[in-house]
């Protein structure tokens, strides 16, 4: 099926429903055909952004933005409560929404895999809005596939693990899997990074940051150097047997 061809290029959006766009990891080629079209129809784009602008949710689909949209950026301030931000941005969606306006919602990987969207679907919806959600690449996906490194396989246990846990938490998650994605890295590394090597997974595990980017790095875990940070946007995949397929 072609764009054209497709029931979003047909005119077939609902009025007054929000829509939650999985806009992938980063690349703007790795948007869905269903989110793209969604995207060129929407009277109203709403993405996440920074206190000081910056959206890199808007930054991936700007090439795909037609001119003359709506555009409501829902700015979180970093280290404050979301909560009374994803308030009000309900409530300005909200009044689109009743106006028959459509609107999407832009979310970095995948809306309902740690995405921001969900804040917002939770309240639209028990506000008796319409709301659907369209699945997007998840930055766990991108980065298997930039590493080589498929993430599981046959009866293989797959855990993703938060890098925020307690150090005793991310002993007892890792010991006790075939396989593990550790997310939401920052400054929580060095901790990952030491109970990674007290459990003798380092020659096991991949280190991949900005995947699909043109800022991407990636590296075998042993090969950082000691003193290496890393940006929220990092990764890293153990399998216990080195590769999946082994």
């Amino acid at each position: 099926m072609n764009r054209a061809d497709s029931p979003a290029s047909k005119g077939l959006l609902v009025a007054g429903t929000a829509y939650g766009l999985g806009i992938g990891p980063g690349e703007p080629d790795l948007i869905t055909l269903k989110a793209y079209n969604i995207l060129q129809q929407a009277d109203v784009i709403a993405y996440p952004a920074l206190e000081d602008g910056v959206s890199l949710a808007r930054q991936i689909v700007d090439p795909h933005i037609p001119e003359g949209r709506i555009e409501i950026a829902i700015r979180i301030e970093m280290g404050k409560p979301a909560d009374p931000v994803y308030d009000a941005a309900a409530i300005e969606i909200g009044k689109h929404l009743a106006d028959g306006k459509t609107v999407a919602v832009l979310c970095e990987g995948d809306p309902f895999f740690y995405g921001s969207f969900m804040y917002l679907f939770g309240r639209l919806a028990e506000a008796g809005y319409p709301v659907k959600t369209v699945p997007g690449v998840s930055s766990m996906m991108a980065c298997a596939a930039q590493l080589g490194a498929p993430l599981a396989a046959k009866n293989d246990v797959l855990q993703v693990i938060p890098g925020p846990l307690d150090a005793e938490r991310l002993r007892t998650q890792l010991a006790n899997t075939d396989a593990a994605a550790i997310i939401k890295l920052g400054r929580h590394f060095a901790k990952v990074r030491d109970v990674i090597n007290e459990l003798g997974l380092t020659d096991r595990a991949r280190y991949i940051e900005r995947a699909t980017l043109e800022t991407q790095k990636m590296v075998p875990l042993a090969d950082l150097p000691a003193d290496a940070k890393a940006p929220y946007f990092s990764m890293i995949l153990i399998h216990r047997r080195g590769d999946a397929w082994r």
